[in-house]
Protein backbone atom coordinates (compact mmCIF):
# COMPACT_ATOMS: atom_id res chain seq x y z
CA UNK A 1 0.00 0.00 0.00
CA UNK A 2 1.44 3.75 -0.94
CA UNK A 3 1.94 5.80 2.16
CA UNK A 4 -0.49 8.51 0.86
CA UNK A 5 -3.48 5.88 1.38
CA UNK A 6 -2.68 5.41 4.70
CA UNK A 7 -2.51 9.27 5.13
CA UNK A 8 -5.98 9.38 3.59
CA UNK A 9 -7.22 6.33 5.75
CA UNK A 10 -5.63 7.74 9.01
CA UNK A 11 -6.93 11.29 8.15
CA UNK A 12 -10.21 10.04 7.86
CA UNK A 13 -10.02 8.36 11.59
CA UNK A 14 -8.99 11.78 12.41
CA UNK A 15 -11.78 14.10 11.20
CA UNK A 16 -14.66 11.42 12.28
CA UNK A 17 -13.31 11.14 16.03
CA UNK A 18 -13.20 15.06 15.69
CA UNK A 19 -17.05 15.59 14.45
CA UNK A 20 -17.87 13.35 17.37
CA UNK A 21 -16.27 15.77 19.89
CA UNK A 22 -17.98 18.41 18.58
CA UNK A 23 -21.26 16.52 19.46
CA UNK A 24 -19.90 15.44 22.51
CA UNK A 25 -18.59 18.99 23.50
CA UNK A 26 -22.30 20.08 22.71
CA UNK A 27 -23.88 17.49 25.02
CA UNK A 28 -21.08 18.55 27.64
CA UNK A 29 -22.84 22.13 27.66
CA UNK A 30 -26.20 20.53 28.53
CA UNK A 31 -24.65 18.74 31.63
CA UNK A 32 -22.96 22.43 32.80
CA UNK A 33 -19.06 20.82 32.60
CA UNK A 34 -16.65 23.76 32.67
CA UNK A 35 -15.19 24.53 29.30
CA UNK A 36 -11.71 24.69 30.08
CA UNK A 37 -11.67 22.36 33.11
CA UNK A 38 -12.93 19.73 30.31
CA UNK A 39 -10.26 20.05 28.30
CA UNK A 40 -7.88 20.27 31.43
CA UNK A 41 -9.22 17.05 32.32
CA UNK A 42 -8.97 15.56 29.25
CA UNK A 43 -5.21 16.05 28.75
CA UNK A 44 -4.13 15.36 31.76
CA UNK A 45 -5.98 11.88 32.26
CA UNK A 46 -3.98 11.56 28.72
CA UNK A 47 -0.87 12.63 30.08
CA UNK A 48 -1.27 9.60 32.97
CA UNK A 49 -1.78 7.30 30.29
CA UNK A 50 1.27 7.81 27.78
CA UNK A 51 3.63 8.73 31.00
CA UNK A 52 5.01 4.79 32.16
CA UNK A 53 5.41 4.77 28.15
CA UNK A 54 6.97 7.38 27.06
CA UNK A 55 8.70 9.42 29.98
CA UNK A 56 11.86 7.24 29.80
CA UNK A 57 12.89 7.47 25.95
CA UNK A 58 12.00 11.40 26.53
CA UNK A 59 14.09 11.98 29.04
CA UNK A 60 16.55 10.43 26.78
CA UNK A 61 16.19 12.88 24.35
CA UNK A 62 15.80 15.92 26.34
CA UNK A 63 18.58 17.68 24.22
CA UNK A 64 16.58 17.73 20.99
CA UNK A 65 13.81 19.06 23.42
CA UNK A 66 16.00 21.74 24.72
CA UNK A 67 17.73 22.44 20.91
CA UNK A 68 13.85 22.74 19.78
CA UNK A 69 12.01 23.83 22.80
CA UNK A 70 10.80 26.79 21.32
CA UNK A 71 9.11 25.20 18.43
CA UNK A 72 7.82 22.67 20.63
CA UNK A 73 6.20 24.97 23.19
CA UNK A 74 4.46 26.78 20.55
CA UNK A 75 2.65 23.77 18.91
CA UNK A 76 2.11 22.62 22.48
CA UNK A 77 0.28 25.75 23.36
CA UNK A 78 -1.57 25.66 20.17
CA UNK A 79 -2.82 21.89 19.99
CA UNK A 80 -3.34 20.96 23.80
CA UNK A 81 -2.75 23.93 25.37
CA UNK A 82 -5.81 26.06 23.43
CA UNK A 83 -7.78 24.84 20.29
CA UNK A 84 -10.12 22.42 22.43
CA UNK A 85 -10.20 25.18 25.79
CA UNK A 86 -11.19 27.48 22.72
CA UNK A 87 -13.99 25.04 20.86
CA UNK A 88 -15.83 23.50 24.07
CA UNK A 89 -15.81 27.61 25.37
CA UNK A 90 -17.33 28.28 21.94
CA UNK A 91 -19.85 25.33 21.56
CA UNK A 92 -21.79 27.34 25.05
CA UNK A 93 -22.44 30.15 23.07
CA UNK A 94 -23.26 28.74 19.50
CA UNK A 95 -24.31 26.35 17.42
CA UNK A 96 -22.49 23.02 16.22
CA UNK A 97 -23.32 24.10 12.21
CA UNK A 98 -21.35 27.73 12.88
CA UNK A 99 -18.46 25.72 14.53
CA UNK A 100 -17.74 23.33 12.19
CA UNK A 101 -18.44 26.22 9.63
CA UNK A 102 -15.57 28.02 10.89
CA UNK A 103 -13.21 24.37 11.16
CA UNK A 104 -14.09 24.45 7.36
CA UNK A 105 -11.45 27.50 7.15
CA UNK A 106 -8.85 25.77 8.26
CA UNK A 107 -7.32 24.55 5.42
CA UNK A 108 -7.13 28.37 4.13
CA UNK A 109 -5.50 29.55 6.71
CA UNK A 110 -2.91 26.31 6.60
CA UNK A 111 -2.09 27.45 2.86
CA UNK A 112 -1.49 30.78 3.99
CA UNK A 113 0.77 29.95 7.34
CA UNK A 114 2.32 27.31 5.16
CA UNK A 115 3.61 29.60 1.92
CA UNK A 116 4.34 32.72 4.59
CA UNK A 117 7.03 30.43 6.77
CA UNK A 118 8.18 28.44 3.80
CA UNK A 119 7.00 24.96 5.18
CA UNK A 120 5.20 23.68 1.69
CA UNK A 121 4.05 25.96 -1.58
CA UNK A 122 0.60 24.56 -2.99
CA UNK A 123 0.01 23.63 -6.87
CA UNK A 124 -3.12 24.80 -8.84
CA UNK A 125 -4.77 21.48 -8.33
CA UNK A 126 -4.94 22.27 -4.20
CA UNK A 127 -6.30 25.77 -4.79
CA UNK A 128 -9.44 24.62 -7.16
CA UNK A 129 -9.81 21.43 -5.14
CA UNK A 130 -10.00 24.09 -1.51
CA UNK A 131 -12.35 25.93 -3.51
CA UNK A 132 -14.68 22.97 -4.69
CA UNK A 133 -14.73 21.89 -1.58
CA UNK A 134 -15.66 24.79 0.63
CA UNK A 135 -18.52 24.46 -2.05
CA UNK A 136 -19.38 21.26 -0.55
CA UNK A 137 -19.22 22.78 2.96
CA UNK A 138 -20.95 25.66 2.36
CA UNK A 139 -24.13 23.65 0.64
CA UNK A 140 -24.04 21.03 3.75
CA UNK A 141 -24.16 23.38 6.51
CA UNK A 142 -26.53 26.33 4.46
CA UNK A 143 -28.74 22.95 3.39
CA UNK A 144 -28.26 24.63 0.02
CA UNK A 145 -30.34 27.64 1.01
CA UNK A 146 -28.82 31.09 -0.05
CA UNK A 147 -31.63 32.54 2.76
CA UNK A 148 -29.81 30.64 5.50
CA UNK A 149 -26.81 31.57 4.30
CA UNK A 150 -28.09 35.49 4.61
CA UNK A 151 -29.74 35.29 7.46
CA UNK A 152 -26.45 33.26 9.65
CA UNK A 153 -25.40 35.68 12.21
CA UNK A 154 -22.47 35.52 14.55
CA UNK A 155 -22.03 35.89 18.06
CA UNK A 156 -19.16 35.81 20.39
CA UNK A 157 -18.91 31.81 20.54
CA UNK A 158 -18.30 32.03 16.35
CA UNK A 159 -15.41 34.58 17.76
CA UNK A 160 -14.04 31.54 20.04
CA UNK A 161 -13.72 29.58 17.41
CA UNK A 162 -11.65 32.08 15.23
CA UNK A 163 -9.44 32.05 17.83
CA UNK A 164 -9.22 28.52 17.70
CA UNK A 165 -9.25 28.28 13.76
CA UNK A 166 -5.45 29.81 14.15
CA UNK A 167 -4.48 28.03 17.05
CA UNK A 168 -4.68 24.78 15.05
CA UNK A 169 -3.68 26.32 11.50
CA UNK A 170 -0.53 27.20 13.33
CA UNK A 171 0.26 23.63 15.26
CA UNK A 172 -0.54 21.57 11.98
CA UNK A 173 1.94 24.11 10.11
CA UNK A 174 4.58 23.93 12.55
CA UNK A 175 4.03 20.11 12.43
CA UNK A 176 5.93 19.99 8.71
CA UNK A 177 8.42 22.96 9.70
CA UNK A 178 11.00 20.61 10.89
CA UNK A 179 11.30 17.27 10.90
CA UNK A 180 12.04 15.85 14.34
CA UNK A 181 13.13 12.41 15.61
CA UNK A 182 10.18 11.63 17.76
CA UNK A 183 7.67 9.42 17.26
CA UNK A 184 4.18 10.36 16.92
CA UNK A 185 3.24 9.11 20.64
CA UNK A 186 6.19 10.31 21.78
CA UNK A 187 5.56 13.83 20.26
CA UNK A 188 2.31 13.57 21.73
CA UNK A 189 3.25 13.12 25.36
CA UNK A 190 5.47 16.51 24.69
CA UNK A 191 3.15 18.70 23.53
CA UNK A 192 0.54 17.75 26.38
CA UNK A 193 2.95 17.64 28.97
CA UNK A 194 3.67 21.47 27.67
CA UNK A 195 -0.39 22.38 27.08
CA UNK A 196 -1.46 20.36 29.83
CA UNK A 197 0.79 23.33 32.29
CA UNK A 198 -0.47 25.88 30.28
CA UNK A 199 -3.82 24.73 31.55
CA UNK A 200 -3.30 24.47 35.10
CA UNK A 201 -3.94 28.32 35.42
CA UNK A 202 -7.30 28.07 32.86
CA UNK A 203 -8.78 25.26 34.99
CA UNK A 204 -8.09 27.31 38.18
CA UNK A 205 -9.71 30.53 36.93
CA UNK A 206 -12.55 28.31 36.52
CA UNK A 207 -12.65 27.40 40.05
CA UNK A 208 -11.88 30.43 41.84
CA UNK A 209 -14.82 32.07 39.53
CA UNK A 210 -17.22 29.32 40.83
CA UNK A 211 -17.21 27.26 37.40
CA UNK A 212 -17.36 23.63 39.53
CA UNK A 213 -16.87 20.07 37.95
CA UNK A 214 -19.62 17.84 39.02
CA UNK A 215 -17.48 14.33 38.86
CA UNK A 216 -21.00 12.31 37.68
CA UNK A 217 -21.60 9.87 34.96
CA UNK A 218 -22.33 12.22 32.40
CA UNK A 219 -18.26 13.75 33.02
CA UNK A 220 -17.01 10.34 33.11
CA UNK A 221 -18.33 9.27 29.94
CA UNK A 222 -17.78 12.21 27.99
CA UNK A 223 -13.97 12.43 29.58
CA UNK A 224 -13.46 8.79 28.56
CA UNK A 225 -14.36 9.11 24.61
CA UNK A 226 -12.74 12.65 24.24
CA UNK A 227 -9.65 11.23 25.69
CA UNK A 228 -9.71 7.35 23.42
CA UNK A 229 -10.66 9.17 19.94
CA UNK A 230 -10.38 12.77 19.72
CA UNK A 231 -7.38 12.90 21.66
CA UNK A 232 -5.44 9.38 21.37
CA UNK A 233 -6.05 8.40 18.18
CA UNK A 234 -7.09 11.15 16.48
CA UNK A 235 -4.04 13.57 17.08
CA UNK A 236 -1.83 10.12 16.20
CA UNK A 237 -3.48 10.06 12.99
CA UNK A 238 -3.43 13.56 11.96
CA UNK A 239 1.03 13.86 12.90
CA UNK A 240 0.90 10.78 11.23
CA UNK A 241 -0.81 11.87 7.95
CA UNK A 242 0.89 15.25 7.63
CA UNK A 243 4.62 13.41 8.15
CA UNK A 244 3.63 11.63 5.14
CA UNK A 245 1.64 14.28 2.78
CA UNK A 246 2.33 17.40 4.53
CA UNK A 247 -0.25 20.20 6.15
CA UNK A 248 -2.07 21.64 3.09
CA UNK A 249 -3.20 18.61 1.11
CA UNK A 250 -3.94 16.46 4.80
CA UNK A 251 -6.05 19.82 6.30
CA UNK A 252 -8.47 19.83 3.52
CA UNK A 253 -9.56 16.33 4.84
CA UNK A 254 -11.15 18.61 7.54
CA UNK A 255 -14.32 19.15 5.05
CA UNK A 256 -15.15 15.91 5.55
CA UNK A 257 -16.42 16.87 9.00
CA UNK A 258 -19.94 18.21 7.79
CA UNK A 259 -20.07 15.44 5.54
CA UNK A 260 -19.69 12.71 9.22
CA UNK A 261 -21.53 15.75 11.23
CA UNK A 262 -24.32 15.06 9.02
CA UNK A 263 -24.42 11.02 9.69
CA UNK A 264 -24.47 11.35 13.27
CA UNK A 265 -27.20 13.49 13.06
CA UNK A 266 -28.99 11.08 10.75
CA UNK A 267 -28.04 8.42 13.16
CA UNK A 268 -28.45 9.66 16.79
CA UNK A 269 -31.27 12.69 16.05
CA UNK A 270 -33.21 10.61 13.35
CA UNK A 271 -32.12 13.33 10.80
CA UNK A 272 -33.05 12.69 7.23
CA UNK A 273 -30.14 12.89 5.12
CA UNK A 274 -31.92 14.86 1.74
CA UNK A 275 -30.64 16.03 -1.04
CA UNK A 276 -28.47 19.17 -0.67
CA UNK A 277 -25.92 16.49 1.82
CA UNK A 278 -25.74 14.14 -1.03
CA UNK A 279 -24.54 17.49 -3.64
CA UNK A 280 -22.18 18.62 -1.04
CA UNK A 281 -20.61 15.19 -0.20
CA UNK A 282 -19.67 15.17 -3.99
CA UNK A 283 -18.00 18.33 -4.14
CA UNK A 284 -16.15 17.68 -1.03
CA UNK A 285 -14.71 14.17 -2.28
CA UNK A 286 -13.97 15.66 -5.41
CA UNK A 287 -12.09 18.44 -3.93
CA UNK A 288 -10.14 16.32 -1.87
CA UNK A 289 -9.45 14.23 -5.38
CA UNK A 290 -8.42 17.07 -7.41
CA UNK A 291 -6.37 18.63 -4.77
CA UNK A 292 -4.24 15.45 -4.07
CA UNK A 293 -3.25 15.58 -7.48
CA UNK A 294 0.16 16.50 -8.40
CA UNK A 295 0.52 18.94 -11.25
Amino acid sequence: MEKKYLAYGLLILATLSWSANFIVGKFSTLFLIPPLSLNFFRWLIVWFILLPFFIVPVIKQFHIIKANFGLLFLMGITSTGLFNSLVYTALNYTQVVNAVLMISVIPIVVTIFSSMLGVEQSSRFHYYGLVLSLMGVGTIIFKGSLDLLLQLNFNQGDLWMVAAVIAWAIYSTLLKKKKLPFTQFELIFILTTIGTVFLIPQFLYEHVNGYKTNFNLAFYLIVTFIVIFPALLAYYCWQKAIEIIGPNRASIFLHLMPIFGAIMALIIFNEQFVAFHYIGTVFIVSGIYISNRKA
